[in-house]
């Protein structure tokens, strides 16, 4: 770790701290309090994440830092910049976070290896090569059990003060250890083909691997709680609000005052009986200790609206480029905020630039009058075209101020 490594890391930040003090990132937070309030802000906040194309966008090799520390420092500062420029409505905050550390047991969390089948070049489409290839590899799974690990996390807190403590705030933060998504995990173990395959013939097979998930992540989550270091995540992108919950007690956060965002993506392809007996019902006991909920991505919720408005602390209905518009607007209406998610093919390879404004208005016009975020998401490439970004954003904020 090296005077001129800090040294770039600590220009960095001063750049940043003067970002979060600015003007322009108090209307963004606002806008973002607002809408998740269920109040109409000045106009829908929007908001961008580029995923793979930040390798196009900011190449590792362009990152000047080679100390671990400082390199992650150095590209989560350049990123805020870079999204600054861009003008979307991420919120940059004013303060650093260092993640508590925790340990688990056993390290590969299941006690089996989750696998990939992956191509010869380092980026691509690759296959699931589950470990739970038999009913009798069920016998092998275990339950994951976290434990704080307070020396490294000291250790970590301390160094992170002395690089950026005088520019800007460090804080420890500490959030669950495992998700809501419990298809993920859950795909990884068995494979997406064979999940399928399961809910149709072995049934017991699936509801047995879906138990198991949703008790490592209640248990996972009782853990974290014990140890009085949560922290709410009422910041960042699409959840960033006010206080969530009740106030917090003598033993510090629950988890009553934090969001959940979880989806459903591995079950876009069965019915919505067969979502709600193998997802949904295993998902809800998690939502249960949650003071708000958001859900969906990127699979299409049009048949399954009714067991998605059916979580009782639900706040965020994630409306993906595949779900069908109108028929959330009818469902949800004004009782939800509508995260009104693009198709990030159509910003990337548009017909013309005039095709992303045209239907950015179009939405915006059906969406008028209602709690509405505008959220472009996974984006692996943006093939070529470094402009895309801030092109949409232009397009979005121009859709959002019309019919605000």
């Amino acid at each position: 770790m090296t005077n001129r490594e800090k040294a770039v890391a600590r220009d960095l930040a001063k750049r940043v701290a003067e970002a979060a003090a600015g003007e322009e990132n108090r209307k963004s937070i606002k806008r973002w309090h607002d809408v998740n309030a269920l109040r109409a802000p000045d106009r829908a906040p929007i908001w961008c994440r580029p995923v793979g194309a930040w390798s196009e966008i900011l190449p590792e090799e362009e990152l000047a830092c080679s100390d671990p520390l400082l390199r992650d420092m150095e590209r989560r500062f350049r990123r805020q910049l870079v999204k600054q420029e861009i003008g979307d409505d991420e919120p940059v905050e004013e303060y650093f976070p260092v993640e508590a550390v925790f340990r688990v047991d056993p390290a590969n969390t299941w006690g089996v290896d989750v696998g990939r089948h992956s191509p010869d070049e380092a980026t691509g489409a690759w296959g699931y090569d589950p470990p739970l290839k038999t009913k009798t590899d069920f016998d092998r799974l275990r339950m994951p059990v976290f434990t704080y690990d307070r020396e490294t996390s000291a250790g970590l807190l301390e160094k992170t003060s002395d690089i950026l403590g005088d520019i800007l705030p460090v804080r420890p933060v500490c959030g669950p250890r495992l998700g809501g998504t419990l298809g993920t995990a859950a795909a990884e173990l068995r494979g997406l083909t064979e999940m399928m395959m399961d809910m149709a013939i072995s049934p017991d097979l699936m509801h047995r691997l879906m138990g198991h998930i949703r008790d490592a992540v209640l248990k996972s989550m009782d853990a974290v709680e014990q140890t009085g270091l949560l922290t709410p995540n009422n910041h960042g992108p699409m959840t960033a609000s006010e206080p969530v919950g009740p106030a917090p007690g003598t033993n510090g956060c629950s988890f009553a005052n934090l969001w959940m965002m979880a989806n459903s993506q591995e079950f876009d392809q069965v019915s919505p009986q067969m979502w709600e007996e193998f997802c949904l019902n295993y998902q809800k006991p998690i939502f249960e200790c949650y003071g708000l909920v958001g859900y969906g991505c990127c699979e299409n919720l049009t048949h399954k609206m009714s067991g998605v408005l059916s979580i009782a602390n639900l706040r965020i209905f994630v409306c993906s480029a595949w779900t069908d518009l109108d028929r959330v607007i009818e469902k949800v209406g004004e009782k939800h905020v509508i995260m009104w998610r693009q198709k990030a093919s159509d910003v990337v390879f548009p017909d013309d630039d005039a095709t992303i404004r045209r239907d950015l208005d179009e939405g915006m016009k059906r969406l008028k009058g209602l709690h509405v975020q505008i959220v472009l998401r996974e984006l692996q490439t943006l093939a070529g075209h470094p402009d895309r970004l801030h092109v949409w954003t232009r397009y979005a904020r121009e859709a959002a101020e019309k019919y605000a």
